[in-house]
């Protein structure tokens, strides 16, 4: 039936229609505040404080409880100094700024334990309050925290028992050569000079100096095919996806300390992606490219050297969240070239993502994205501020203690020296990730889509390896752990003390290591982080030989003669020498 009712008009035009947009001017606005934030966003920050300022005012009940509990710290600071008390407040174990003995006699003494009581009421202060965000406590405690590191009585010349036993035996030549020291960083701060690399670590010869060839290259990666160590290997190779936000040497430091050459000793075939480092002309580069031009070409090189056989898979830290995005694509796909997955401190699940993530919100997110809009990418240095302020009390201020009190220059190790040479994001692709990943969560919530359809971890069928390390602030353990909420395969979870790049770089006979492993079989009952930390079997030493004996068990029993470099009748011949190009661009 055709309707007889009058279709409405439509609406006159708008007589500002036509009016240009000044949306370029606001996000230029935007993208110089951002530069004097180190990407910051100040709203992020304001909306924070006031949402807990404004439901404190409302909690008379709190009120009361921070002052009885002033009254109580002031309480015994008094006893404190008149000695009729023990001290009762501990730093966290991870903060080393008063492992001197010197601490613990007064008056060093009385202000350590100050400064923790300040640490202490402030810790209740920004608990969240009945109503408010938990996010927006946890942001305003982070916040506090770095302003009370930055007058911890351990910066302060006159009140570290350290400093002045230095000073007092050397004659201030200590405060000396702390003045040249600062005024050697500040050069090169204003400069703008990247950091001169230590003649004693040089890539290629003390760094990444494990024996391979470049056998492929593309616009984004080339692929490192190791040179086999032993009369025969493991019939399936290993392919490693390290992140784009670090070189990926820090799998292959010193050979004592290189976990390539490790797998390679042990009669295992190595390939590992060193991604290019990006420019600003790489802003357009999206997070999927990383997959198509670097996991999945890799993988078809790797075929194509190692034919018939399929690929144990390593992926770390953003490397891993990506081999697990390809991974379940594959399994979507019906492509079954893996043989097992592991993830190296590599999270599928952003809700709980660490520190990292109190800032991430829309505001945060849309302020990075005009800064790096504006500069095509994100710049090293930004993102090295950004991982410093997490451990400020061990990273910034207790450096500079070292540096311009002390007098003391930090000797430098492979790891630190491999720190050093850091990298750039391009634009689209780290928006598409902070937005698709952090901020929406879209891969453990069924709504990451990949070449137009959605993919599931639950489609994994391949036995996992999942690594996570105890201090970690960049990859908690527990949200590493949570690959266990999404997945139905057998997945062995292995715990080891250190942090995000010192648990991972844990060499057989590096004093202090232990790590916690267990198993879960298809169909057994989920189980969280805590308990399965109390049922865990106890190790100590290093993971690496726990990692090897999972890829041998999980592996073909024969032995096979080692491949060829590269597969020349398939057009795949070696390019140069390992490390190859990409990794010395600065």
């Amino acid at each position: 039936m055709v309707s007889t009712q009058p279709k409405p008009c439509p609406p006159p035009p708008s007589p500002v229609a036509n009016l240009p947009s000044f949306e370029t001017l606001d996000r230029v606005g935007r993208s110089m505040i951002a530069r004097l934030t180190a990407g910051v966003s100040p709203h992020a920050e304001a909306s924070a404080w006031f949402d807990l300022y404004s439901h404190f005012l409302r909690a008379p009940g709190r009120q009361v409880e921070l002052v009885a509990l002033g009254i109580v710290l002031a309480t015994r600071l008094a006893s404190l100094m008149t000695g009729s008390a023990v001290p009762l407040l501990k730093p966290e174990p991870i903060d080393h700024r008063f492992d001197n003995e010197a601490w613990q006699k007064n008056p060093f003494l009385w202000w350590q334990q100050a400064f923790l009581a300040q640490e202490e009421w402030w810790r209740s202060a920004t608990r969240p309050l009945r109503g408010m965000k938990a996010r927006d406590a946890e942001r305003v405690g982070f916040m506090i925290h770095q302003y009370l590191d930055a007058f911890s009585p351990s910066n302060v010349a006159w009140m570290n028992p350290e400093v002045i036993d230095r000073t007092i035996k050397e004659g201030g030549a200590n405060l000396t050569r702390g003045m040249r020291n600062f005024w050697e960083d500040w050069v090169q701060a204003m400069a703008m000079a990247p950091p001169k690399p230590d003649s004693q670590y040089r890539v290629g010869e003390t760094l990444a100096a494990t024996a391979g060839e470049v056998v492929f290259r593309n616009e984004l990666m080339e692929l490192i095919q190791y040179h086999p160590k032993t009369p025969n290997v493991l019939a399936e190779p290993v392919l490693i996806v390290p992140a784009w936000i670090m070189k990926y040497y820090v799998l292959d430091l010193a050979p004592d300390r290189s976990l390539v050459q490790y797998l390679v000793d042990r009669g295992i075939t190595v390939f590992v992606i060193s991604w290019r480092n990006p420019t600003p002309s790489d802003r357009d580069v999206s997070l999927d490219a990383y997959r198509t031009a670097g996991v999945m070409a890799a993988l078809s090189v790797v075929n194509a050297v190692v034919p018939n056989r399929k690929v144990h898979a390593c992926g770390y830290c953003l490397g891993g969240t990506l081999l697990a995005v390809a991974a379940a694509t594959m399994a979507r796909d019906g492509d079954d070239r893996l043989k097992t997955v592991t993830l190296l401190a590599g999270q599928t699940d952003f809700s709980e993502a660490g520190e990292l993530m109190l800032f991430v919100d829309e505001s945060q997110v849309a302020f990075l994205e005009d800064m790096m809009w504006d500069q095509g990418v994100l710049d090293s240095a930004q993102m090295s501020a950004a991982f410093r302020t997490l451990r400020s009390d061990d990273l910034i201020w207790s450096k500079a203690t070292r540096n311009y009190l002390l007098g003391d220059r930090e000797a430098v190790s492979d790891l630190m020296a491999w720190n050093a040479d850091s990298t750039r994001l391009p634009y689209l692709m780290h928006s598409q990730y902070l937005r698709g990943l952090f901020l929406e969560n879209r891969l453990t919530a069924g709504r990451f889509a990949v070449e137009g359809s959605v993919v599931a971890l639950k489609d994994l069928r391949v036995p996992m390896f999942v690594v996570g390390t105890e201090t970690d602030h960049i990859a908690p353990w527990q949200s590493v752990y949570k690959a266990h909420l999404f997945t139905d395969n057998e997945l062995t979870f292995l715990l080891t003390n250190g942090g995000h790049n010192t648990g991972i770089v844990s060499e057989p006979g590096h004093k202090g290591r232990h790590y916690d492993v267990a198993t879960r079989q298809p169909g057994d009952r989920y189980v969280g982080a805590s308990t399965w930390r109390s049922r865990a079997k106890r190790m100590e030493g290093s993971w690496w030989p726990e990692w090897v004996r999972w890829l041998f068990a999980n592996s073909d029993a024969q032995r096979v003669a080692p491949p060829g470099t590269g597969a020349p009748a398939r057009g795949i011949v070696p390019l140069c020498a390992a490390p190859g190009t990409y990794v010395l661009q600065r």
